[in-house]
């Protein structure tokens, strides 16, 4: 294993090549470029073999991918925002298809106004297309992810493509240290993909057919169970990554200094570390406060937040996103966990960070001030009276 100094896009780029995919179909769109710029060289110096395909738009690239995966093969792409919902169409044929391709996703605002800058709408607005989505919080995380992401997605029991998100620049962007396993740590992770849902002449079989009323619900329904069954998948994956790299992750959410805390706040990606930074002052002050750290939303942790909240006072979620009309889309699912575990806590929503507008962390002092007030509400973080 290595010590290298990283951007997170490079990062996720190391891990991909320690994965070995077979098809790589590419079309680089702000802030995602690196990712396939650095798989680019990694294929032209052959230190990763794969057939790289720079294709002519971010629809034709999971297209490609598609067919890739429809023989068989392993395949990768990446995308942003406005590409993301430009892929939208085949989004839902990659999981209806059953076909475990894995994409990383730079989380970056979406059109109007136009912004090149970190938000997490794209993601969220694909949330029920059928994907397992996960949001990783550093570089160290990002490059473990797109090895376990392959794990997870082509285990027999999921057979569901993967949709790994780093926030935009912020993430993206900056450097850190990562160790970078090696190849023959990668390989004895991950094994070699093998499926029967693929084209072959010597099996015939039909995929990607159509069907009507009387069958459509029990594709889907297979569907749905193939994604629940990624939170087993995630665990295997998880134990199997500690045993060999040393390195351990908690599954679908990670919490901080919740098991006493009067006052939790729920958040997802990147911002996560400068609120356990501000749990970590508070506590200092004497005030028992934690961090629910979502990792992946779908499948989505219903137990594990109703677990960590239960015995607080209340709780907020703190998300890069709003469902115009309603609230924010995190906040949703969080309030149906609790719902549906019967857990009566008071529950705020803080919208921030659209548009990469900075996230202080006095912004998470003062939500956690807030959250003493013990009432729910749908807060814009940042927003006075006259909508500056």
């Amino acid at each position: 294993m290595a010590k290298m100094f990283l951007s997170g896009n490079e990062a996720f780029a190391y891990g991909i090549r320690l994965a070995r995919p077979q098809v790589i179909s590419a079309y680089p769109i702000t802030p995602q470029t690196i990712v396939v710029e650095k798989l680019s060289e990694m294929v032209e110096d052959g230190s990763l073999k794969s057939e790289f395909i720079h294709v002519e738009s971010e629809h034709s690239a999971l297209s490609c991918a598609i067919g890739a995966s429809s023989v068989g093969a392993r395949a990768f792409t990446a995308t942003s925002s406005q590409g993301l919902l430009y892929m939208a169409e085949c989004l839902t044929y990659a999981s209806g298809g059953r076909f475990p391709i894995v994409m990383m996703n730079a989380n970056r605002s979406t059109a109007l106004p136009w912004n090149i800058y970190g938000d997490q709408r794209d993601s969220l607005s694909q949330i029920d297309c059928g994907w397992i989505q996960a949001y990783a919080e550093n570089a160290q995380e990002a490059l473990d992810l797109a090895l376990m992401s392959y794990y997870i997605a082509e285990h027999k029991a999921v057979s569901t493509p993967f949709m790994a998100n780093l926030d935009g620049f912020v993430l993206t962007h900056t450097y850190e240290v990562v160790d970078v396993p090696t190849a023959e740590q990668a390989d004895a992770f991950l094994p070699k993909f093998e499926t029967e849902n693929k084209l072959d002449l010597n099996n015939p079989r039909n995929l990607a057919f159509s069907a009507g009323p009387e069958h459509n619900t029990a594709f889907k329904y297979k569907e749905h169970i193939g994604l629940l069954n990624a939170k087993k998948a995630v665990d295997e994956a998880e134990e199997k990554f500690t045993e060999i790299f040393g390195r351990r992750y908690t599954g679908l959410t990670e919490s901080y200094r919740t098991e006493d805390a009067d006052y939790i706040l729920i958040t997802l990606g990147s911002i996560a570390g400068l609120v356990r930074e501000t749990v970590d002052r508070l506590r200092k002050q004497g005030k028992k406060v934690g961090l629910l750290r979502i990792r992946y939303m779908r499948p989505f942790p219903n137990e594990e937040i109703a677990e960590a909240v239960k015995n607080a006072k209340a709780a907020a979620v703190l998300e890069k996103d709003i469902s115009f009309g309603n609230e924010g889309t995190v906040y949703t699912n969080v309030n149906s966990a609790l719902h549906k575990s019967n857990v009566n806590v008071p529950t705020s929503n803080y919208i921030g960070g659209l548009g990469g507008k900075n996230i202080s962390a006095d912004d998470i002092e003062k939500i956690f001030d807030e959250l003493s007030e013990e009432r729910a509400k749908v807060q814009f973080i940042g927003i006075g009276g006259d909508g500056k």
